[in-house]
């Protein structure tokens, strides 16, 4: 999951696996595979940003507590 910023300010938790596209209109239009969407403040580098940050945490999973370096 990634978190997000709706236009009132609110965050949202996004599951990033199943983003189908984003739209620039100018903010950013998030359609997910369901077709429902999310209207967010994120910038697409930011959202690319935190979707590779979310994907690499997955790959690199810590073991236990003491290998945990993100937040």
């Amino acid at each position: 999951m990634i978190e997000l910023t709706k236009l009132n300010g609110e965050p949202v938790l996004i599951n990033s696996h199943q983003i189908e596209f984003i739209e620039l209109i100018p903010e950013s239009k998030i359609i997910m595979m369901n077709g429902k969407y999310h209207i967010v403040r994120e910038d697409k580098d930011e959202i690319i940003r935190k979707v590779i940050i979310f994907n690499n945490q997955c790959i690199h999973y810590p073991r236990n507590e003491e290998d945990q370096t993100w937040t």
